[in-house]
């Protein structure tokens, strides 16, 4: 099943898009969703639709910073539960590492990764949708949104000291200074946030300690992230060593402190194959890098560990059925053609609605 978010993420969408002169249920149902799906925080929709339908209303009404006027209108409490466990976490990184361990509890198709070097903390956002999809407004959403998030936190004029993104910059930066600050940077190799390790260490102002005894009650309301397992492990290793071409079984066996007769094994006891997770981790790193058109496709065939592009190109037509140039254009299809181009302009609104029922029947 593809990735779902709740409906709280769009919270704001209808009153934003008629503030800029567009009919919210018009643009609802380009997307394919109805506007029923918008209704509840706690519906699930399919998370590509919500892409489709940001990077449709940014183009139709000319708004470039659509994404980053939604989360303008944002509250804590679009986290549901987890937004109650979040405000009595004691510092900012336990903040980011409980928002980490249960970011698919209110995003499935968002990664946040928190990285520490040289004196520097990083926390990079991916999204993954499984199909094509625009990520720009989405990126600038979720960017904004974490930002939001620290402020809240910390303080409300909490700066980082860089926001990158990997796509390239809009033609007027007025509303992304005002809400990001000075310190952006696009076309960047990842997209994100950068600020001293130190304050990670910041206290959370709105924690309570009178309520910390009761923080195990409360988190037992937000949906338990998956136990971490050898497969997830495995993954983790193949990620960081496709880019460098040295990722055998028995290399990440040996990563791990493990023999490679044990790690087949304990694969064998999970029901999956090395070969399958090399793959499926190669999928996802895929649809990233596509998504940076500063990244060559010889590019993102090295980093995906391929002798060369044209193995990759056959791999990936194989994987998902066109080939890494056609993923592109489907994926920004919106900005030349915002009518034919948009698959969900051909697909009924109770495709989307489908999706909905199914995945909240879990």
């Amino acid at each position: 099943m593809p990735p779902c978010i709740r409906g709280a993420s769009l919270e704001g969408f209808a009153a934003l898009a008629r503030s800029v002169g567009l009919d919210p249920a018009r643009q609802i149902a380009r997307a394919g969703l109805a506007v029923g799906d918008l209704a509840s925080p706690a519906q699930w929709i399919p998370a590509s639709a919500a892409a489709w339908l940001l990077e449709l209303s940014a183009v139709d009404s000319g708004c470039e910073d659509f994404g980053l006027r939604l989360a303008e209108r944002r509250r804590l409490a679009i986290l549901g539960p987890l937004s109650v466990v979040l405000r009595e976490e004691p510092d900012l990184r336990s903040a980011l590492v409980l928002l980490m361990r249960y970011e698919h509890s209110y995003n499935e198709a968002i990664s946040l990764r928190l990285a520490e070097a040289n004196g520097l903390a990083t926390v990079r956002v991916w999204l993954d949708f499984g199909e094509p999809a625009p990520t720009r407004q989405c990126l600038e959403l979720a960017v904004a949104s974490l930002l939001q998030v620290i402020r809240w936190l910390v303080r409300p004029d909490w700066q980082p000291q860089g926001v990158r993104f990997s796509h390239s910059a809009p033609e007027r930066l007025t509303t992304h200074r005002r809400l990001l600050g000075p310190q952006l940077q696009f076309d960047s190799d990842f997209t994100g946030l950068v600020f001293g390790v130190r304050e990670l260490a910041d206290t959370n102002v709105l924690a309570d300690p009178l309520l910390r005894p009761y923080r195990p009650q409360l988190l037992r309301a937000v949906p338990p992230p998956r136990a971490r397992t050898v497969v997830d492990q495995v993954r983790e290793l193949v990620e960081t060593l496709l880019p460098v071409g040295r990722y055998s079984m028995r290399q990440v066996a040996h990563g791990l402190g493990l023999t490679t007769r044990t790690l087949r094994r304990r694969l064998d006891d999970e029901d999956e194959d090395y070969t399958s997770i090399v793959n499926d981790v190669r999928a996802t790193m895929a649809e990233r890098y596509l998504a940076n058109d500063r990244l060559s496709l010889t590019d993102v065939s090295c980093q995906l560990g391929f002798a060369a592009p044209s193995a990759f190109s056959r791999w990936f037509r194989n994987r998902f059925g066109l080939s890494p140039t056609g993923w592109r254009q489907a994926s920004r299809g919106v900005l030349h053609d915002r009518g034919a181009a948009v698959r969900s302009s051909d697909r009924p609104a109770e495709a989307g609605q489908r999706a909905v029922v199914d995945r909240t029947g879990r």
